[in-house]
């Protein structure tokens, strides 16, 4: 998150560095009031074959560009603002670019911050207007990094942090995201609200507790299409680094689908050993995903799990199947050669969780219904990719993805084939 950066030990600086010129501008005497330019360039190739599992699709591909500046002005200890403008394009797609692809140019960030209270480590602080959210491991709340337009919400956040705690609340609007140049508009509502919080344990891993709410109109699942308000309550418990990692996570949600009620649910392990030890520190990764679907069709009751605001790539660099109605197991592999290049393997299986419930997308929106089946296997993704950093300013990634389809798409997706993905991304960021 650019906004996190914190460029205050360059006050003393002498150096005379570009770099830290433009990362430390002094605008007082005393040097007390600075700002901090900052911004990046992304390209990405992509190119995809039979898609959407549809026989003679054929070949599709995209060049994504997004352009990045972002500004802080410091003023002392206790006050500043952020803004960071984006703009994404995209050109090639013989079906033109989807809403996460094109958002020509916006405002993606905009906020007046204050520190109201600060002693030792502990501190206290208010932030108002346009801002970016990303929480944990991006499940249910993320900026969609992967994507060539990120997230972004418009409200007032409080944050309270010390050494081994902290906690957020926050009040947001989700904006309406158009294609052109700031058009976007907020929805004049709040729609998502919430408290997330975080406890660091000393040798004992760390624990994230939230609660989210949020309130969608006319959202669509294969149950139908209504109006829904509904609240989360989760857990998290966490640890990184060498030796045994893990990440577990559950969630319950409850509420109101039209004049139905919500009752849906998720669990999710990621468990793996780092052999800290070797050369390139290998390791070796089992995740296991449940989400829960609806379970009857048509009785008005719903237990399709909302997964609110995702990380789009969470299953995947291109993924078709988004995070609810599912069941997946995912072994995966990394491996860093050098200290610039890091590499890793996965193998996705996925099945339906409710027979009675379809797919969803990444962004946790209707893609295709699937009461009509009873078939709960839907395919198999394998995955490689490779991240190489040339220095702290450029990057290269690259990503392969085959699909191999089930039972379940063989089923409803006729004529049925198997789909190809790969990309090449470069970034320059400073």
């Amino acid at each position: 998150m650019r906004f996190d950066e914190d460029y205050s030990a360059l006050k003393t600086d002498t150096s005379g560095a570009f770099y830290n010129k433009i990362k430390y501008i002094a605008l007082s005497q005393n040097r007390n009031i600075y700002l901090s330019v900052g911004g990046e360039i992304r390209y990405e190739y992509a190119g995809r074959f039979d898609e959407n599992w549809i026989a003679g699709q054929g070949y599709n591909n995209s060049f994504l560009q997004r352009y990045s500046l972002n500004t802080n002005l410091q003023m002392g200890n206790r006050f500043r603002i952020f803004a960071q403008i984006n703009s994404g394009l995209e050109n090639g797609s013989k079906y033109g670019p989807a809403p996460v692809d094109e958002d020509k140019l916006n405002i993606q960030n905009l906020f007046a911050e204050l520190k109201i209270w600060q002693k030792d480590e502990q501190r206290f602080s208010v932030r108002a207007g346009r801002q970016e959210l990303n929480y944990g491991t991006g499940r249910l709340i993320s900026v969609r990094e992967g994507t060539n337009v990120r997230l972004y919400f418009t409200g007032a956040k409080a944050m309270y942090q010390s050494k081994r705690f902290s906690i957020d609340g926050f009040a947001m609007m989700a904006d309406n995201v158009y294609p052109g140049v700031f058009d976007n508009k907020p929805t004049h509502h709040i729609n998502l609200w919430g408290l997330y919080s975080t406890l660091i344990i000393p040798k004992g891993g760390n624990f994230d507790f939230y609660y989210l709410g949020v309130k969608n109109h006319d959202k669509e699942f294969e149950e139908g299409i209504a109006d829904e308000t509904r609240h989360t309550v989760a857990t998290r418990y966490w640890k990184n680094g060498g030796g045994f990692i893990y990440n577990i996570e559950g969630a319950y949600q409850w509420g109101k689908f039209g004049q139905g009620n919500i009752n849906a649910w998720t669990a999710a392990i990621d468990f793996g050993y780092v052999f800290d030890q070797l050369k390139g520190k290998p390791s070796i990764n089992l995740r296991n995903d449940y989400i829960s679907g609806d379970m009857k069709k048509g009785d008005g009751n719903l237990q399709t799990f909302n997964p609110l605001y995702p990380r789009g790539g969470y299953f995947g660099f291109n993924p078709l199947i988004g995070p609810a109605n599912l069941i997946d197991l995912h072994p995966y592999a990394t491996y860093s050669p050098s200290d610039k290049l890091d590499l890793q393997a996965d193998l996705v299986c996925n099945w339906r969780y409710s027979t009675q419930d379809g797919l969803y997308r990444p962004s946790g929106n209707f893609n295709l219904p699937g009461a009509s089946s009873s078939k709960k296997y839907i395919g198999t993704t394998y995955l490689v990719s490779a991240d190489y950093r040339f220095s702290k300013f450029f990057s290269l990634s690259s990503g392969a993805q085959y699909f191999k389809t089930g039972a379940f798409i063989k089923d409803v997706v006729q004529p049925t084939a198997n789909s190809w993905f790969y990309n090449l991304q470069f970034t320059f960021k400073f």
